[in-house]
């Protein structure tokens, strides 16, 4: 009895419990939608209590004040919340359940569900700022402003290619930046940006093209002159100044010192002026300023002053020798004293060399001399000279002396030089004899010396005695004195004995 009276009061506990319980709902939905289209979120509860009308509530994580959709379910009904997607709608989004009318019952919250939202791009266009024209090194900054778009990747194109990335260029999402610009930067900028839906549907807008202009900043310039002989006893200097690099137009000015001469802009890179002239006198000092921006760039000085050709033009050669030592090839060298614009000529016996020919090429290193070059053969023989003139005034031309030129006179050794050659090498030899000689004369000498010291140091035997060797030496020495006193009083006494008899005889 006491048994069943548990069991049916356990019932009654675990049916209000259960009746007071609320399980975790279920949310189903995209997980991509479209912006400003419409979309159904489901949501589920399949624990409740009996006889509850159950409210479901759609929200975003975290932000239970903004309510995105709601509905109500009896009985486990699947509840069905529609929405009009928004690109704020965009996050993880969570279902809350709760009881109606039974504040009891603890709302439970499902688990969250992310809502990627896609609004198509459009309206894309390029903003920047500064002008549209700007010289070289100077930085460019464009960004690609949307009226619409999410998840959005971007392009840029230049003339139709794309801007990739460099030391000097930055491209990243929306913005393309350019450090230092050069001329190659110039053309027309196009912005791409697209983005996706369902990986199927490509949304794409592109901005209207927007043309820059990089200017080339003007190159220092060169600055040349050349006379030009207007009668017998005027003169002009026409004077080039010269930029290899830089957008036209440019204005280039000329100055003798710091007095401004002339100046003209020109849509080429190079300008020229007219200078009055005297020959032999110093004028002054020319430069070439250039400017096509806010900077100005300028020539190296050049001096203003003609000197006519005069004094001796002299000629030398060098040249390169081939296999057994043959001469294969010859440099002709013509040079003159003085002149600042000197013209070189060459001639083979009568006849003008220019430029380069089957055997010989001209090569001018104004005004400091010119060079020919030969070939050595056959058709080189003859006689070569040179001659100098004024490059603006040709009857002033002076000649070096003639040099003639033969391939078997060159290869052939001279006399002198075959007789210097062979008279060294005999002297050499005689050297080396008499070196020899007296070699062997002073090596017989110290070995008879050797000898000699050898058989005196025989005769003495200094075994029996004591003494110190000095002492012996000196001993040895008085012997000898003795022994040669000796010897005299006996010639002495024959030189008498000879004396004798010849007196008898007589």
């Amino acid at each position: 009895m006491f048994a069943s009276v548990f069991v049916v009061i356990l019932g009654k506990l675990i049916k209000t419990n259960c009746q007071s319980f609320l399980g975790r709902p279920q949310l189903y939905g995209p997980s991509e939608a479209l912006a400003k289209k419409a979309v159904e979120f489901e949501c589920e509860v399949l624990d409740y209590p009996e006889d509850e009308l159950i409210l479901l509530q759609l929200f975003k994580v975290g932000d239970h004040n903004w309510l995105l959709g709601e509905s109500t379910s009896l009985d486990g009904e699947v509840a069905v919340i529609p929405m009009i997607i928004k690109t704020s709608h965009e996050g993880y989004l969570e279902c809350v359940a709760s009881a109606q009318n039974n504040s009891e019952i603890t709302p439970t919250v499902s688990h969250p569900h992310y809502l990627k939202v896609v609004e198509p791009v459009e309206g894309a266009e390029i903003i920047h700022s500064g002008p549209v024209e700007l010289y070289e090194g100077n930085p460019l900054k464009l960004r690609c402003e949307l009226s619409a778009g999410t998840h959005v990747s971007y392009k840029w194109l230049l003339n139709g290619q794309p801007v990739s990335q460099s030391p000097v260029r930055y491209v990243a999402d929306d913005r393309l930046m350019i450090y230092r610009t050069s001329s190659g930067d110039s053309g027309s900028y196009v912005c791409v940006a697209t983005n996706t839906f369902n990986k199927t549907r490509v949304f794409s807008s592109n901005s209207s093209k927007v043309v820059f202009t990089v200017k080339d900043l003007v190159s220092n310039p060169s600055i040349t002159f050349t006379v030009l002989k207007e009668d017998s006893q005027n003169y002009s200097a026409v004077v080039t100044c010269e930029s290899t690099r830089g957008t036209p137009p440019i204005t280039f000015s000329l100055y003798n010192r710091t007095e401004l001469v002339s100046n003209m802009t020109t849509d080429d890179r190079q300008a020229t002026f007219k200078v009055p002239l005297v020959l032999d006198r110093h004028l002054g000092w020319l430069q070439c300023q250039a400017n096509n921006s806010d900077r100005i760039a300028y020539s190296d000085w050049l001096p203003l002053e003609v000197v006519p050709v005069g004094g001796p033009v002299t000629m030398h050669y060098d040249f390169d020798l081939g296999e057994n030592y043959a001469i294969v090839s010859l440099r002709f060298y013509c040079k003159v004293k003085k002149g600042s614009h000197p013209r070189y000529q060459w001639f083979l016996n009568k006849t003008l060399l220019q430029d380069r020919g089957s055997f010989y090429y001209v090569a001018n290193e104004p005004p400091k001399q010119s060079i020919l070059l030969l070939s050595v053969g056959r058709s080189s023989t003859g006689t070569y000279r040179c001659e100098v003139s004024d490059s603006f005034d040709n009857t002033t031309a002076i000649s070096s002396k003639k040099h003639y030129l033969d391939k078997d006179v060159l290869n052939r050794l001279p006399i002198l030089l075959v007789a210097v050659v062979f008279g060294c090498f005999t002297t050499l030899i005689l050297l080396v004899s008499i070196c020899c000689c007296i070699g062997v004369m002073f090596s017989e000498l110290n070995l008879e010396m050797e000898r000699m010291t050898v058989a005196y140091e025989g005769d003495l035997d200094l075994s029996m005695y004591n003494e110190d060797p000095d002492v012996v030496n000196t001993a040895r020495g008085d012997e000898f004195d003795q022994t040669s006193e000796a010897s005299l009083d006996e010639w002495l006494h024959i030189e008498e004995e000879k004396t004798t008899l010849e007196d008898e005889h007589v």
